[in-house]
């Protein structure tokens, strides 16, 4: 896999690591720069959607993603599959992630940042129910608690008003967060063999076409190119969407789906720290506290059980799993 030699060859000076080790440094260290960059990406959107339609924006940050992931594939040329079961799971895929792109930002349209990210953040919970049935992975009790400590965090960080779950638009933003779970499921299941930046090449490409149209049909103001609008577009596009969702598609084949999406709830903890610092929004008890939820939440999530170097929780698919459950 080309691209992803590329991605990982830049972490060789770890190569005197024993091999079991060097991919826990550097999975991690993969994972906190993916997480650093959808955290402070919260603010970034933030700016974005003041400025453009929810469509239009999403569309356009995916143009830019596709672009600067093509010119990455031109240079590491990426092993393209050409039968027509990968080309039809890379399609499944695609549209999954489109559908769960529209979800969100329709979602987003009506509600604060806080509540969508309660909302959105349920994708952990939502993936570990359909690991079970689908990767069935082994979840040990430590780990539930851990999900819902976790996910108990973030509500804690950003939920007030429990009315305005009570909605259209909150119901938008749980399929948009059921859309990425079942995303993040299936590519474990179906595309694990395929290259994570080809992959994320051909998600932004159909999502970005598919968008368009939706904007183009819905929304008739249009955001005006700015060189701030420019810039943010640059940043959530080619920062967030590219290398971000290409760094969680390559852990993703070596990390069990449940753990990982357990632990970008963190993700909420330094968009709170981003809005902090960049935007000067305030930090109060509950912030601390929730915070210490999520964390606490992540490290039961990821805590392995003494003398078991791989704990049961991150297991692999199972091999008995029918290939008639999806596509």
């Amino acid at each position: 896999m080309a691209c992803e030699s590329v991605l990982a060859g830049s972490f060789g000076l770890m190569g005197h690591l024993p091999a079991v080790t060097m991919m826990t440094y550097r999975n991690w260290v993969l994972f906190l720069a993916m997480v650093l960059i959808w955290g402070s990406n919260w603010s970034v959107m933030k700016l974005g959607l003041g400025i453009s339609p929810p469509f239009a924006f999403v569309s356009t940050r995916l143009l830019f993603s596709a672009a600067s992931l093509a010119s990455v594939a031109v240079f590491a040329r990426p092993q393209i599959p050409r039968d027509r079961d990968s080309i039809v799971r890379l399609l499944s895929y695609s549209l999954i992630s489109t559908a769960s792109f529209a979800s969100t930002n329709l979602g987003l349209v009506s509600y604060s940042s806080g509540t969508g990210a309660v909302l959105t953040y349920t994708q952990p919970l939502m993936v570990f129910a359909l690991a079970l049935m689908l990767l069935k992975e082994k979840v040990s009790a430590p780990k539930l608690v851990g999900v819902v400590m976790g996910f108990s965090g973030v509500a804690v960080l950003f939920l007030e008003d429990t009315y305005e779950l009570a909605s259209w638009p909150a119901l938008s933003l749980l399929l948009g967060a059921f859309f990425w779970a079942l995303g993040t499921v299936y590519y474990k299941l179906r595309l694990g063999g395929v290259d994570a930046t080809l992959v994320n090449l051909v998600q932004a490409t159909i999502s970005f076409i598919l968008l368009s149209a939706f904007s183009a049909a819905l929304e008739p103001v249009k955001a005006p190119w700015t060189p701030e609008y420019i810039a943010i577009l640059a940043y959530a596009g080619i920062g967030a969407s590219a290398m971000g969702m290409t760094i969680w598609l390559f852990l993703l084949k070596g990390e069990g789906a449940t753990s990982l999406s357990a632990s970008v709830l963190v993700v909420p903890v330094i968009a709170l720290i981003c809005g902090w610092l960049l935007m000067g929004e305030s930090l109060d008890l509950r912030s601390i506290v929730g915070s210490g939820m999520v964390l606490a939440g992540v490290y039961l999530v990821n805590r392995k059980k003494v003398g078991n170097q791989t704990s049961a929780t991150d297991s692999q698919v199972d091999g008995s799993i029918s290939n008639t459950i999806l596509p």
